[in-house]
């Protein structure tokens, strides 16, 4: 092992041990290179002749660039061309954490690393499987789940899912979450939480909230280290009263030792810039101080160095500047009423008894996806393909589960949407 990974584990053992059970063998092995290249060049960072960057710089110290690309942009070279550091640029990384207080007043003053940037959640999701899981060993999951978690852990990292009923009686499968938590030999559990749910739309109650977070700490006090992942994408998007508004972490990040809870968030579905590919991961754990989360920065930054370099320089900078732009909070509340508008839609046009001949909505209240459970003998994939053809309608088909993504469906279109899906489905 190199000498700086067994320096990052040894200030991790001294502070949180629990979370040193928790890291994978390559996640106790990964630091970022504070000796080498990087250490060299950044000796040499306030130097007069720096020959030590892999860029190219004109005489005059500038970034080096072609007309054609500056013209297009309206940032100062130096906010554009250069590369960002591996732990992102340093004023996001601080905005953001003030944002994260901001959404999420919950936390207080519970002390949090500083998020440390990665090329969106997916890129983010990625290095936590990279640095948590090892091969063989199970992720607790709701059984309705993002798809794309399986290239990231099961065929990445070799990991396999342990899956519950989602829904119970139209609300979140709490018993079902308990049976996993608190049963079974005591150790090293992940548990994945994915909320507003993709593919589902829903976020649990504020009732609920309480008792998912009860039951973790349950599990916790029996002697289980916990590693809960609180995949934040669609954050903020909560259509109906009643409904946990601020992320689960907020009430995880100072519940427990054993209990390390990780945040990756973004502005892809938050501010509507899914071409960025900017995203953020932050850590809480009860106890952490600046010496833990640091050394855990360090390890995550070591992952993306390692994986990616660094993310986009440019959509760090524009972003940068939205979130201190003073119509920035007045622009998303007018997008977010654009949704809600679609959403309650929605909820209008399936009073309509004539739906239920064909098809169950599932429970909904939030994010960008709805999910309808289509009546037993109908052939979801027959349907889809009928939509396409004959009405012109495009859905997702999960074994005759169609998820409807209302996010990208105009308001005065949601009532031909499922009318175009009832009639497909009468043909058959």
């Amino acid at each position: 092992m190199n000498p700086q990974a067994t320096e990052l584990n040894e200030i991790i053992e001294k502070s949180n041990p629990e979370i040193l059970d928790l890291l994978s063998e390559r996640g106790k092995n990964i630091f970022f290179p504070k000796k080498g290249i990087l250490g060299q060049t950044a000796d040499a960072k306030t130097t007069k002749l720096n020959a030590t960057i892999g860029a190219a710089y004109e005489d005059d110290g500038s970034p080096m660039r072609l007309y054609s690309i500056e013209k297009q942009i309206n940032l100062a070279p130096k906010e554009v061309f250069p590369y960002a550091p591996s732990f992102g640029r340093p004023e996001i990384r601080a905005k953001w954490k003030k944002l994260i207080y901001k959404k999420n007043p919950a936390l207080n003053d519970v002390e949090l690393s500083l998020p440390v940037v990665c090329n969106a959640l997916t890129h983010g999701l990625s290095i936590l499987g990279y640095l948590f899981a090892n091969e063989g060993e199970k992720i607790i999951i709701p059984d309705l789940y993002w798809g794309n978690y399986n290239l990231i852990f099961k065929n990445a990292y070799g990991t396999e899912f342990e899956t519950f009923e989602t829904f119970s009686n139209s609300g979140f499968n709490i018993n079902a979450l308990k049976n996993l938590l608190l049963d079974g030999k005591v150790g090293k559990k992940m548990l994945l939480l994915n909320f507003p749910n993709n593919p589902t739309g829903y976020t649990p109650t504020v009732e609920e909230v309480k008792n998912i977070v009860s039951i973790i700490k349950q599990s916790a006090e029996k002697g289980n280290k916990i590693l809960v992942i609180c995949d934040d994408a669609y954050f903020g998007l909560v259509y109906k009263d009643g409904i946990e508004k601020q992320s689960i972490f907020a009430y995880l990040a100072n519940l427990h030792k054993n209990i390390l809870a990780v945040k990756t968030d973004g502005p892809t579905k938050e501010d509507y810039v899914w071409g960025f590919r900017i995203g953020f991961i932050t850590y809480g754990i009860k106890g952490g101080n600046k010496e833990v989360y640091t050394a855990l920065e360090n390890k995550t930054a070591g992952a993306v160095r390692g994986n990616i370099s660094n993310s986009c320089n440019l959509s760090q900078s524009i972003l940068l500047k939205a979130f201190e732009n003073n119509t920035y909070w007045k622009e998303k509340e007018e997008k977010y009423a654009i949704l809600k508008s679609r959403y309650d839609k929605i909820q209008e046009v399936l009073q309509n008894e004539k739906y239920k001949e064909v098809f169950t909505a599932l429970p909904v209240n939030s994010g960008y996806f709805m999910c309808i459970k289509l009546k037993n003998g109908l052939n979801g994939e027959k349907i889809r393909k009928t939509l396409i053809e004959e009405y012109s309608t495009g859905i997702i088909n999960f074994n005759n589960m169609f998820r409807l993504a209302f996010s990208c469906v105009a308001k005065d279109d949601i009532k031909t949407l499922f009318d175009n899906i009832y009639n497909a489905c009468k043909k058959y």
